[in-house]
């Protein structure tokens, strides 16, 4: 019972920071397309 238990939660943390990894990722994708998205006059 006690492995299940510490098998879920090792699961959870793991899939907690591979969400955290995936946000990050988009977020700095995002930040870089704004970073370089070009420019047009009279906006």
């Amino acid at each position: 019972m006690l492995k299940k238990l510490l098998l879920v939660l090792l699961a959870g943390i793991g899939g907690y920071f591979a969400y955290k990894k995936t946000q990050q990722s988009r977020a700095d994708k995002d930040l870089w397309a704004e970073a370089v998205d070009p420019v047009t006059p009279g906006r």
